[in-house]
């Protein structure tokens, strides 16, 4: 994986995701995940940290914050964010692949990845060795994960006429995109990469029954039924099937001792 991919997208990627309906809604669902894992003072990995929206919401929070991102571009943008939020002193930023994580960049308390940046990796199992190595025992990997079965997306897809974008996640070995090959494993194939070094303690569906961002017109027009769907899905998001049909879904690993 490599930065220009991503670097291309840093200047509209607040525009095209985090200021929508859909992104900041499904954004609050992981912030409160946040809450429950990552306490003021302790020290947080992020990987894959785009514009730094998560790092500037966890330092405001009192969590010290190393945010990483393979993109240049993603970083200079995460810096600028938390210094302009007030929170540079307790966000460090790095260019750094997730792959490249290792022992030097020191000790955590837990590590975020958020909005699909494992699902760019080829070997999950590698960059579960290297955050290994740098989460404490008990420390909490908290990820949001692209899963491959997306009800939203076929039923969206499939209704323009679009058989090949409907069917993309299922595509045995993952879907070119761009110079990178983007895979979709299941919360099942997720926990076998991750282990025996963590242990998954809770899977979350994030955009089974609320559109997925693709469908922010949508979303924009029908604002109350979009919170409906984002309240139910709340509701039952631990439930089994809502689990493996989400457009994303959030998984908490637990790092367990050696």
């Amino acid at each position: 994986m490599t930065g220009a991919t991503f670097d291309a997208m840093a200047g509209d990627y607040d525009r095209n995701f985090t200021d929508t309906v859909i992104g900041r809604t499904m954004r609050e669902v992981v912030w409160r995940r946040c809450d429950a894992c990552f306490a003021p003072g302790m020290r947080v990995l992020e990987i894959n940290c785009g514009t730094g929206e998560d790092a500037v919401y966890l330092g405001r929070r009192g969590v010290r914050v190393l945010a990483t991102d393979v993109s240049t571009a993603m970083v200079e943008r995460a810096r600028a964010k938390s210094a302009l939020a007030g929170v540079g002193a307790l966000v460090e930023t790095a260019a750094l692949r997730i792959e490249d994580v290792g022992p030097e960049i020191g000790r955590f308390d837990g590590v975020l990845s958020n909005f699909g940046g494992l699902n760019c990796v080829p070997d999950l199992a590698r960059a579960a060795l290297g955050l290994a190595s740098v989460v404490t025992t008990g420390g909490v990997a908290l990820l949001t994960v692209m899963g491959p079965l997306v009800p939203w997306e076929w039923a969206w897809y499939l209704s323009h006429g679009e058989l090949t974008r409907a069917t993309r996640r299922l595509t045995p070995g993952g879907t070119p995109w761009r110079d990178i090959v983007i895979r979709y494993p299941r919360p099942a194939a997720l926990a076998r990469a991750f282990a025996p070094a963590f242990r998954l303690r809770r899977v979350a569906a994030l955009g089974a029954l609320l559109p997925p961002p693709f469908a922010e017109h949508w979303a924009a027009r029908h604002p109350r039924a979009t919170q409906w769907l984002a309240r139910t899905e709340r509701r039952f998001d631990t439930h089994w099937p809502l689990t493996e049909l989400g457009d994303h879904y959030i998984a908490e690993f637990e790092r367990v001792a050696p």
